[in-house]
């Protein structure tokens, strides 16, 4: 599929902040999606192994969720890990393994955080303005922001609120487990991502398709 590589991956922390400050004004997170018109959902995870990472994307079904596609794509891990930087760490891994797409998804859920982000360029946002898709983030860990913990029941959500502005929602996806974090990646917006993600999850904490990442992107 055709990847709109917007800069160079070689750049040093300070250029990298400074790039997040220039992309996010370009960033659309009020679009509701036609959830009705989804046919293929793509879970995005990239796991790291003696400096290696190795790049999984998924493409299932929707809603029927069945895997369609998997991409698989390694490279030695070209930045450092910095806490509000991760994309400069997964993105050049990711961006091969998206070129390698056969089918075109048309929504993609990350493991990692959208709008939910000091800069409100997570991992899911930055990927987005990439793709050209809509893009979710779905994260396992608190990266910034407070919120109050929601009732024990699934579905349950509150909002996730930094400097006053909503930047995503603490759903919890199961009774019994923790939550996750969900924010806007790009061309999206809050309240139809939190139906996607509670739809594409069953038995689990995490939606299906970032569950078959996570566990394609480990197995090296």
């Amino acid at each position: 599929m055709h990847i709109s590589h917007r800069h160079d991956w070689n750049v040093s922390p300070d250029e990298a902040i400074a790039l997040q400050r220039q992309l996010v004004k370009e960033v659309i997170y009020d679009r509701p999606l036609n959830l009705d018109a989804i046919r293929l959902v793509a879970g995005v995870d990239v796991s790291v192994k003696d400096n290696v990472s190795q790049a999984a994307v998924v493409v299932a079904s929707f809603p029927d969720l069945r895997p369609v596609e998997t991409v698989l794509w390694q490279m030695p891990t070209p930045f450092p890990y910095i806490p509000g930087l991760l994309s400069f760490r997964e993105g050049p891994v990711l961006e091969e393994a998206f070129r390698r797409l056969e089918h075109e998804p048309d929504v993609f859920i990350f493991d990692g955080m959208g709008r939910a982000h000091p800069r409100r360029i997570g991992i899911a946002t930055h990927m987005g303005l990439w793709l050209q898709r809509p893009t979710i983030g779905c994260g396992k860990t608190l990266l910034t922001g407070k919120y109050v913990e929601p009732p024990d029941e699934r579905g349950a959500q509150t909002d996730l609120v930094d400097r006053g502005e909503v930047i995503g929602v603490i759903l919890r996806t199961r009774a019994g487990v923790k939550p996750v974090y969900i924010s806007v990646g790009h061309l999206a917006d809050l309240l139809t991502s939190v139906e996607l993600v509670m739809r594409c999850t069953s038995r689990y904490r995490l939606p299906e398709p970032i569950r078959f990442a996570h566990n394609a992107a480990g197995q090296y």
